[in-house]
């Protein structure tokens, strides 16, 4: 998965889970601030163009910055800018589901079938697996590793044509039977949402969350839309050895998967408000939190609904996600006492020292509200 063609990580495994598969230490340099100091590590010695982590406690705000937003122009690293989150997406998604499941619209043991009748050839896969990776669905983006990256960065799509890539393949395993992380789960829960609400995604994630807590850099881009807004960071993915600019991208090819745009202090608020009880009754948040074995290789780590939960260093758990795509790499959630954390760089994809780095820099940033 550490391919320098974009497709071939686009919005991959993505999660938090596989991004903290390794907290060990990382060299230091010479900083006073931990945080600042794992950062450092990215940017002057991994190469990672820049990196900024925004952690709120409360009314605070501590922003952390290191390298730059721009290699021509050497601009520093924008202060909480709009990047694209990938698989980030999956819990804005899964919570628009779960509050579907509040008002009994969407049973989450019901079949697909009910909401997408005739889409799936296994009509037992049900609402649940699809959120939890337990499907046994393949991963459409495994198909898009032969793309070239400027064919790749315009193509978009629709949420039927991603769906029936993957439906080319069979499925890893009955349903239930084996967690294996899919985007083409999330693009069915996607299609779930805009069949049962008359609406599209967009629309009901701007709807049911961010004007709801006042997110006003999050919005899911719809087809065509390649632009980030400004200021925001060059996101840089690499082709052919060089660091190419990706910050334009029709990011519907991710869609409902991964292809949210969002600031580092509007995710902070977001799973400070999920995880405080705000978007979901206390029956649809304990369901989100309801885990499974992610088999990451993390003795503890889980994956509930849209949702992972990682043992930190320093002791407890850390509630969120993790994102990768063509430009940005990003982990965000919330450790113990309402402590919000999101990291940021502007790369992807990432040597895998890198993502240790990028891990033990998370897990630094987690553990600092203890």
């Amino acid at each position: 998965m550490r391919k320098s063609l974009p497709g071939k990580r686009i919005v991959a495994v993505g999660t938090l889970v596989a991004l903290l598969a390794a907290t060990t230490a990382a060299p230091a340099l010479a900083a006073t601030d931990p945080v600042q100091a794992r950062l450092d590590v990215l940017t002057a010695q991994d190469g990672v163009p820049g990196a900024e982590v925004v952690v709120q406690d409360g009314r605070r705000t501590r922003v952390v910055r290191s390298g730059t937003g721009d290699l021509a122009t050497g601009k520093p690293f924008p202060r909480d800018g709009p990047f694209r989150a990938g698989s980030v997406t999956k819990t804005f998604v899964a919570t628009v589901v779960l509050q579907l499941v509040g008002a009994g619209r969407v049973a989450l043991d019901a079949p697909v079938e009910r909401y997408l009748p005739g889409l799936l050839p296994d009509t037992r896969i049900t609402v649940r697996q699809l959120l939890q990776h337990t499907s046994g669905l393949f991963n459409y983006t495994e198909d898009l590793a032969g793309l070239d990256p400027e064919t790749l960065r315009h193509r978009g799509a629709e949420p039927a044509e991603l769906v029936a890539m993957a439906l080319k393949h069979p499925p890893l395993f009955e349903p239930g039977a084996g967690w294996s992380y899919s985007n083409t789960n999330y693009i069915l829960a996607g299609m779930i949402v805009e069949r049962v609400t008359g609406h599209d995604l967009s629309g009901e994630i701007a709807r049911r969350i961010t004007r709801p807590l006042g997110l006003r850099g999050t919005y899911l881009p719809r087809r065509g839309d390649e632009r980030l807004p400004s200021p925001h960071a060059v996101g840089y993915t690499p082709v052919g050895g060089k660091l190419v600019d990706f910050s334009d991208f029709d990011a519907t090819i991710a869609g409902a998967a991964g292809g949210l745009v969002t600031t580092p202090s509007d995710l902070d608020r977001f799973y400070g408000a999920l995880l405080g009880g705000r978007l979901l009754r206390p029956a649809e948040l304990a369901e989100m939190k309801r885990t499974v074995p992610a088999e990451l290789g993390i003795p503890g780590a889980g994956y509930g609904l849209g949702l992972g939960s990682i043992p930190l260093s320093c002791g407890g758990v850390v509630w969120g996600h993790g994102g990768s795509i063509p430009g940005f790499t990003t982990m965000s959630g919330v450790a113990a006492h309402d402590h919000r954390v999101t990291l940021v760089a502007n790369q992807d994809p990432l040597p895998s020292t890198t993502f240790r780095h990028l891990s033990a820099a998370f897990d630094t940033a987690a553990c600092s509200g203890q």
